[in-house]
């Protein structure tokens, strides 16, 4: 083939024409050169048809959705739909942990506010009357509801664990996510118990680290934001990393650029 026939087509696949038309086109041709040398169909693919993306490549073709998951709380339409997107588009970036993260917080919201939604009837089950207000107040209900949280509190404490490689900011959110939870949880085991005035602080407790959880969790959705706008002012998050070995892949690239 001609070097006059290569850059005839590569014209052609500059002005719009189908990739296949252009294949179908060299395949009919002779698939020569003038020395008789034959250009294979993946030779002619890495040529002139359009690059794939590398999975490398995903934070440049799509957005970051962690600041979108970092928004969501409460249920139903805030918090869960918000986080089984992110969940959905971390699992496209391949984000293992945000992925696991935004989705089991998704499912936190879903099911306790299942829990806490008299239309469903859960609290009301635990009455011999069907009253919601006295299904809410016995002493199964509490303690199912103090169980649930304490399991939960498991997993926000194993989840901790791993933020110890990431930054300051996320592991102090989970200690705190932690510890908020068992604390809740006392409060409701409490109430099973008929102590309510104990109850009442540990609930006050409860509430007010969950609210140092949300502050510090708009905090890391601004850094977040900041940083992808390229905005110059710098939200500092304690950056963990450099405190743990790099992967044997990661110090294998790592190696190959100096070498570079």
């Amino acid at each position: 083939m001609s070097s006059t026939s290569i850059n005839q087509w590569k014209s052609e696949l500059s002005d719009g024409s189908s990739a296949s038309e252009s294949w179908e086109q060299l395949h009919t041709s002779q698939g020569k050169s003038s020395t008789g040398i034959t250009i294979s169909p993946e030779l002619f693919e890495k040529l002139y048809l359009p690059k794939k993306a590398a999975p490398s490549d995903f934070r440049k073709r799509f957005a970051n959705p962690a600041p979108l998951g970092s928004m969501g709380g409460i249920f139903y339409f805030t918090g869960p739909i918000l986080l089984l997107l992110a969940t959905i588009f971390e699992w496209i970036m391949g984000n293992f942990f945000s992925m696991m993260v935004m989705g089991m917080f998704a499912v936190f919201w879903l099911s306790f506010g299942v829990l806490e939604t008299p239309s469903w009837g859960i609290a009301a089950s635990y009455s011999k009357t069907g009253n919601t207000a006295e299904g809410a107040a016995s002493v199964g209900y509490n303690a199912a509801v103090a169980l649930y949280l304490m399991v939960w509190g498991f997993w926000l404490f194993t989840m901790w664990i791993f933020t110890l490689r990431t930054n300051t900011v996320s592991a102090v959110m989970f200690l705190l996510s932690f510890c908020s939870c068992f604390i809740l949880g006392a409060s409701y085991w409490k109430v099973s118990t008929g102590d309510y005035p104990m109850a009442m602080r540990l609930q006050k407790a409860g509430a007010a680290i969950f609210f140092a959880v949300a502050l510090l969790g708009y905090y890391m959705t601004v850094a977040m934001i900041a940083a992808e706008m390229q905005i110059p002012l710098k939200f500092p998050v304690g950056d963990l990393s450099y405190l743990w070995p790099k992967p044997d892949i990661e110090s294998a690239a790592a190696e190959t650029d100096k070498a570079e």
